[in-house]
């Protein structure tokens, strides 16, 4: 089992930055990739950025590409989303999750989930 926990979300304006975290208990977090997620409300729920084991390979989806990045520190068990420029359409919980496959895309490859952190951006 692996236990995720978000942080880092608010309220904050068109333009700004946040950083969120997700810091990971249980088995050995370097042993799974992990990813972002998001949905927004009426929305179905989104890949944002994925990232593999050792940090060496990330996927970003292309309406946050240039803007978030994912990172990793496996010493500290945290995988990190940067944004940058965010907009309102940028609005949603964010969920962070682990995978023990190759990094992916797709949500039913992912076996553990966070509560997920809100995020709010306003115009």
């Amino acid at each position: 089992q692996v236990q995720l926990v978000e942080s880092g979300g608010g309220l904050v304006q068109a333009g700004d930055s946040l950083r969120l975290s997700c810091v990971a208990s249980g088995r050995t977090f370097s042993s799974y990739s992990m990813g972002w997620f998001r949905q927004a409300p009426g929305k179905e729920r989104e890949f944002v950025a994925a990232i593999s084991w050792g940090g060496s390979s990330t996927r970003i989806a292309d309406s946050v590409k240039g803007r978030f990045t994912i990172a990793r520190d496996n010493a500290k068990n945290t995988v990190y989303l940067q944004m940058n420029s965010l907009k309102p359409e940028d609005t949603a919980i964010y969920y962070c999750a682990a995978t023990s496959r190759a990094i992916a895309r797709i949500m039913a490859q992912y076996d553990y989930w966070g509560q997920g952190t809100q995020v709010t951006v306003s115009s």
